[in-house]
């Protein structure tokens, strides 16, 4: 039985159901890297859509356990951590023969953005933080026949963007000095980088099977630059002369690499399943040092003795699991559902857990070359706790600790896609 015509519009639909579960991954992942449009058998194509996310992310039982920078432990012990968030995404792909394609894209695979405030009693580790990406990429495709179906070899690049800003509250001001400095400091940071990625594919279109194996490239961050803001904390508090100014900074950090293998296939008319398998190097950032640029001839390492503060992640791997099944109704309508999981990166220290995610999707055609799809999603994040860790002898997190139990995040995506 031949499924490529009946199935054509769920196997569109795989991709917005996942895309939506995907968008809250561990670690900084937002839409992560996408290419699937690049198998879309139109000649030239157009793809368009944002994901929505809103994460309910609540933390408790906050403890200030160093008091050598102000007790905190008046202060509220618990807050809501979380910030509704926007991924876009947009592509164009083009058949530049029968056998080679290729695409352009724009997304925002890495991201992040947190909002304690600055009443709580973990005030002194965080009180906002937000981390953005830009992505431009290029990758193109040669298919040629093996066996009963088609190989197809994969390879691209692609140019990021990094920007970030953190926030805490560096030293608790009592009164009266508190009239004149409110104690908090920020880091503002950017940089940019270059990445890579290369990958097989398999497809055998009578039955719309399709296999992928992807790997991208880390992207190394080595200009990070931007500035340290201790105006508004009392310049004795800060060694090394910091303290009441705005102070220049560097350093270097790499976005991590990844691999990914999807398969699909049909498996009864109008019905497919398919489903994945990624693996994400998330455990190359661990404390990100930044220097002031005054020492920018001396290496700037993680509790070297120039750096002047760091960003503080200690994550693990991260491993992300979906399987899912696709039907279509009729001509136009089509439906999917998918179930992920997704393994914290949080290992002791920090707030991403295991999250457990129902993805949905449906798709509608009104006409041969216009695809409308709306998914949404709806997802666990697991309890855990955050607290003291130590990495190679340096101990981590000894400002606050605090827990959290299981919260929900939900996710709405909707896109375009045209055809000609």
């Amino acid at each position: 039985m031949a499924f490529s015509i009946a199935l054509r519009g769920a196997v569109a639909l795989v991709i917005g159901s996942s895309f939506a579960s995907a968008a809250f991954a561990g670690g900084l992942d937002r839409g992560g890297y996408d290419i699937d449009l690049l198998f879309d058998k139109g000649r030239y194509v157009f793809e368009s859509g944002v994901t929505y996310v809103m994460p309910d992310r609540k933390l408790k039982n906050a403890k200030d356990i160093n008091p050598a920078d102000g007790n905190l432990n008046n202060r509220s012990h618990s807050t809501d951590a979380s910030s509704n968030y926007a991924i876009p995404y947009a592509a164009f792909k083009i058949g530049i023969t029968e056998d080679l394609d290729c695409m352009a894209d724009y997304s925002q695979p890495f991201g992040g953005h947190l909002s304690e405030g600055l009443n709580w009693a973990g005030a002194n580790n965080e009180i906002a933080v937000k981390v953005r990406t830009n992505n431009y990429g290029a990758t193109c495709s040669y298919k040629f026949d093996v066996g009963p179906g088609q190989l197809r070899v994969i390879g691209g690049g692609f140019y990021q963007e990094v920007s970030g800003f953190k926030s805490r509250l560096v030293y608790a001001t009592p009164a009266p000095i508190s009239a004149v400095y409110n104690g908090v400091g920020s880091l503002d940071i950017d940089g940019h980088g270059w990445g890579w990625r290369a990958g097989l594919a398999y497809e055998i279109p009578e039955y719309a099977f399709r296999t992928s194996l992807v790997y991208n490239s880390r992207v190394s961050y080595d200009n990070l630059k931007g500035s340290v803001d201790l105006t508004q904390v009392p310049p004795p508090v800060v060694p090394g002369g910091f303290g009441g100014k705005v102070t220049s900074v560097f350093g270097s950090a790499d976005a991590p690499d990844s691999l990914e293998w999807k398969v699909q296939t049909g498996i009864a008319p109008d019905w497919l399943a398919f489903g994945s398998v990624k693996w994400t190097n998330w455990s190359i950032l661990q404390s990100i040092a930044l220097c002031p640029s005054s020492t920018r001839g001396m290496a700037c390492k993680a509790n070297g003795r120039t750096e002047l503060t760091s960003l503080d992640l200690l994550y693990q791997d991260g491993w992300t699991i979906t399987g899912g099944i696709g039907h279509k109704f009729n001509d136009q309508w089509s439906g999917a559902v998918s179930l992920t999981w997704d393994r914290g990166t949080s290992d002791g220290y920090g707030m991403n857990s295991d999250t457990w995610t129902l993805g949905a999707g449906v798709a509608y055609k009104p006409t041969e070359h216009v695809q409308f799809n709306f998914g949404g999603a709806l997802g666990l994040m697991t309890s855990g706790k955050s607290g003291p860790v130590t990495r190679g002898g340096v101990v981590y997190g000894n400002d606050a600790t605090y827990s959290f139990g299981n919260d929900l995040v939900a996710a709405l995506q909707t896109s375009m896609k045209v055809s000609f």
